[in-house]
């Protein structure tokens, strides 16, 4: 199959000035509500983008555990990868894609640590194997094999016999405060509805962009 001929008709929902929260995060509220409601577990699942060291963008997929009117809150290790990068350049952009609902949505903002207490109780409501795995991975460094990383998690899940690990101090929240959001809605013959918020003196101010 030539890759150009795929393509299909967007005809599920619309977006207008009209129908949109004066808040974004109360439309995207009203957006994460709709596609739980069809049972995809991966609705929560969101590409993070941040600035690389080596001046290129950097994108992967992290899963949102909170979000309320201050921002967006995912879990991870601070030297990996993505922690150094935010540590040099806070400002991230986010993406949701939700193909059941032909919709995506795109956020920038400012990342920060959530509080010590947050990330603690996050970190123990995981999984016993979860912990385990977070204590025993240096993650993004470079490990000599597969086996090495599961010799030290079954020599750590031995010596703790059952009790939870300690969090490991570089282990823990980001809270990204937004600024602006794009809330895009797939429509026939490409004419896609997008709404723009942008951040201006605490106003959140509304406009529509061409597909």
């Amino acid at each position: 199959m030539k890759l150009e001929s795929i393509r299909r008709e967007y005809t599920r929902a619309e977006l207008s000035k009209k129908n949109a929260d004066k808040h974004p995060m109360h439309l995207f509220q009203r957006w994460m509500k709709e596609v739980l409601n069809l049972n995809k577990i991966d609705a929560t699942s969101m590409s993070i983008v941040t600035n690389g060291a080596d001046g290129f963008p950097d994108s992967r997929i992290v899963l949102l555990k909170s979000y309320n009117n201050e921002g967006f809150v995912f879990f991870t290790n601070y030297n990996s990868q993505k922690g150094q990068a935010i540590a040099e350049n806070p400002k991230v952009s986010l993406h949701f894609f939700w193909p059941e609902l032909e919709r995506q949505v795109r956020i920038s903002g400012i990342a920060e640590k959530t509080s010590i207490e947050e990330s603690e109780a996050y970190f123990h409501s995981r999984p016993f194997e979860s912990q385990v795995a977070a204590a025993v991975s240096d993650q993004s460094a470079e490990v000599p094999s597969r086996v090495y990383l599961e010799e030290k998690f079954d020599a750590l899940k031995k010596e703790l016999n059952g009790t939870n690990p300690e969090r490991p101090k570089n282990w823990g929240g980001y809270l990204v405060r937004p600024v602006k959001f794009e809330f895009w809605q797939g429509r026939e013959n490409r004419l896609h509805d997008r709404i723009v918020y942008e951040l201006k003196d605490e106003d959140w101010i509304i406009k529509r962009l061409a597909p």
